[in-house]
């Protein structure tokens, strides 16, 4: 609980506007490619490979100053939901 009360109104903007730009990635990457049938396990395989490389490079370092590896990780958390709310329309 004494983590929640230490966030700015700014460190909130930042991190609604990265999961809204990650949703808005998602969805861009799982549309345009569709539109041929073709491009489905291709642009699988780039996005978990962006994701794993972005990953690794956040959490290899032991001192995260910054707010560009907290940026970078909530917008890859968008991307994810992106991505789910993408399949449960698909399966609908």
């Amino acid at each position: 609980m004494k983590h929640i009360s230490n966030i700015t109104l700014c460190d909130l903007k930042y991190k609604i506007i990265s999961l809204l730009l990650g949703f808005f990635i998602s969805t861009a990457l799982s549309t345009m490619p569709a539109q041929t049938g073709d491009w489905g396990i291709i642009g699988a395989s780039i996005i978990v490979t962006v994701y794993e490389i972005a990953s690794k490079l956040i959490y290899s370092r032991k001192n995260n100053i910054l707010k560009i590896p907290s940026i970078i990780n909530h917008i890859k958390i968008g991307i994810i939901y992106g991505i789910f709310v993408d399949a449960f329309k698909l399966g609908s």
